[in-house]
């Protein structure tokens, strides 16, 4: 009886203390789309912060290209916060180092590259997009007749038509609709070269991945995935050089992505914009644009049916 006491007080007293840790409270833990701005131009940028344990915070960030990078530390104390991440695709060998302020609902600060310049950033809040109900679909568009590029703008010298196919014969300029969106569902046929690399990003901020990629890891990276945030469940690829078909429906975050008839993403969050977007205007209508910086890449039967 002694001895089972003994055992439950010791137990109290090193339990004690982790139970009397309560979380603190961060108001700086959420995500955030951040723009950033040099003397001439304005990019867009993304940032989480999460809770790790009672006491620490980690995150996630998305710089100018690239994909999601994990923040293993955010230092935060009287409203200034700071973190660095190794760099990516960026040019320089040092750390992004990242720092700012929290002012009520925004953030404010600079950002060093790795490269050494240094640049001013603003951020908001994000917002959850979260429908309270269903949608109701309007009448499908055709985004591609097969005989010009009437829907699409900036097309460059590296679009064309041919035989009735959109084609990208080289890397050069993304291609971009006329009209915006909100909620929609998209039917859309594509075919790459081996090796080939291409994307179509939704609202011009959700890059969902077209790439030769079969059995290459991290699947989040490659074909069906959402560019760095979210993996295919299965490979559903075809060869290089065969037609493949994306459907696609977005509904606020929650996005369904089904590849030549297997779903590969149901009805998952996206967390934020992905490398290469239009904007961080997340609560914005937006373009469809594909991406033609990187290669050749076809598409055709381009359908997408909005929200009313």
């Amino acid at each position: 009886m002694r001895e089972a006491y003994v055992i439950a007080a010791v137990g109290v007293v090193l339990a004690s203390p982790l139970h009397a840790q309560q979380p603190q409270q961060y108001p700086i833990v959420g995500r955030w789309d951040l723009t950033v701005t040099d003397s001439s131009r304005r990019y867009p940028s993304w940032l989480e912060v999460e809770r790790s344990g009672s006491r620490m915070l980690v995150g996630r960030f998305v710089g100018v290209v690239g994909s999601a990078r994990p923040v293993s530390r955010v230092e935060f104390k009287d409203s200034v916060f700071s973190f660095s991440i190794p760099p990516q695709w960026e040019r320089g060998d040092s750390d992004l180092h990242v720092e700012g302020v929290l002012r009520g609902d925004q953030l404010s600060g600079w950002l060093t590259d790795p490269a050494g310049k240094r640049y001013a950033w603003t951020a908001n809040r994000a917002p959850l997009l979260r429908r309270s109900s269903p949608p109701h679909w309007a009448a499908p568009i055709a985004l591609f007749n097969g005989t010009d590029m009437a829907s699409w703008q900036t097309p460059g010298a590296n679009w064309s038509v041919v035989n009735r196919i959109l084609t990208n014969t080289r890397a050069g300029t993304n291609l971009i609709t006329r009209q915006t969106f909100n909620d929609f569902k998209l039917h859309i046929e594509f075919r790459y070269p081996p090796k080939g690399n291409s994307g179509v990003y939704l609202r011009g901020r959700h890059e969902v991945q077209i790439e030769d990629s079969d059995a290459l890891e991290p699947v989040q990276d490659h074909l069906g995935a959402v560019y760095g945030f979210l993996p295919p469940s299965e490979a559903a690829a075809r060869k290089p050089g065969e037609w493949q078909a994306y459907d696609i429906t977005l509904v606020g975050r929650m996005l369904t992505v089904v590849l030549n008839g297997k779903t590969l993403i149901g009805n998952q969050e996206i967390p934020g914009i992905t490398g290469g977007a239009l904007d961080s205007d997340e609560g914005s209508p937006g373009p469809l644009m594909l991406q033609g910086d990187h290669g050749p890449v076809e598409f055709r039967n381009i359908v997408l049916t909005p929200a009313r």
